[in-house]
């Protein structure tokens, strides 16, 4: 009897560290499962992903082996680092987004309207450089043929013409080159000429654009001053048959006798007394009706 409740007492005691050693199992696994969903829920809220897809999101297979942990806290202490290199969250930048959005579609449609208006500024501009080239050249042939005739009336011969050098960029842009030929010489450029003959030429160039475009006045400014008599003489003639085909009055500076005795009426300055100046002038017109009634 005493050994079997000695080993009674003895299997008790075994018992109750049995039942204290499964408490103890029990309340480790208990924490362990409150662990396992504390765990869970921080990956579903932080990955947004299940527990059991946490492999596949970290690029490892099922049956692969774990990385060590000591490597995981390296990496992890890396990329926390580098997170916070990057500096806070900015929490505006959806809406920074959609402002940046909306300016740039307001941007580029404003780029699109501004290349149409180029576009149609451009068709705009070859149309005026298209209708300006021909009304250009409608006009050269005009003054070119009134420049002709002049040329060879004022020189009693010879001929003449302008030509254009066009620019390759803008034909409106280009030059024009007066090649005259007085009678008994070659062809030549403006200004291979002699002092007479440019200023004649340029008279028919200048009245050339008179007969084309004519004008209520013309002012000639000492244009007869490096010409001889004859040539004086020719420059009056042309200018006389100017004022009868056009309707354009010519006020002419001169010192020329010929010029003046060959105009309507004169103008001059005249001082009577010494430092007062008078205003003198002459009708010849009249003047000379009054001498053909006499």
């Amino acid at each position: 009897m005493r050994a079997a409740t000695q080993a009674l007492r003895t299997a008790q005691r075994e018992v109750s560290e049995a039942r204290e050693a499964n408490a103890r199992i029990e309340t480790r696994l208990e924490s362990a499962r409150q662990r396992r969903q504390d765990e869970a829920r921080r990956i579903r809220e932080t990955f947004e992903v299940a527990p059991e897809n946490c492999l596949s999101l970290a690029g490892l297979a099922a049956n692969a082996p774990m990385p060590a942990l000591a490597e995981v806290d390296r990496q992890l202490t890396k990329l926390k680092a580098d997170r916070e290199r990057l500096g806070g969250v900015n929490l505006q930048a959806d809406e920074d987004l959609v402002a940046l959005t909306s300016q740039l579609d307001s941007m580029t449609a404003e780029r699109s309207d501004v290349e149409q208006a180029i576009a149609k500024l451009r068709g705009a501009i070859g149309q005026l450089n298209k209708e300006g080239k021909a009304r250009l050249d409608e006009a050269f042939k005009t003054v070119n043929g009134h420049f002709e005739r002049l040329f060879t009336h004022l020189f009693g011969g010879g001929e003449a013409r302008l030509e254009m050098i066009e620019s390759p960029e803008d034909p409106l842009e280009g030059g024009l080159e007066i090649i005259a030929k007085p009678p008994g010489k070659k062809p030549a450029t403006l200004s291979l000429l002699s002092g007479g003959e440019q200023t004649l030429t340029a008279l028919s160039l200048i009245f050339a654009v008179f007969l084309t475009n004519p004008s209520p006045i013309c002012v000639l400014d000492e244009v007869d001053a490096p010409l001889d008599d004859a040539n004086v003489d020719r420059f009056c003639r042309l200018m006389e048959h100017m004022a009868e085909d056009t309707a354009t009055r010519f006020l002419v500076i001169t010192h020329h006798p010929m010029t003046m005795a060959r105009m309507n009426r004169l103008f001059g300055v005249t001082m009577a007394e010494k430092g007062v100046s008078q205003l003198v002038s002459v009708d010849l017109q009249t003047a000379q009706s009054f001498q053909v009634a006499v």
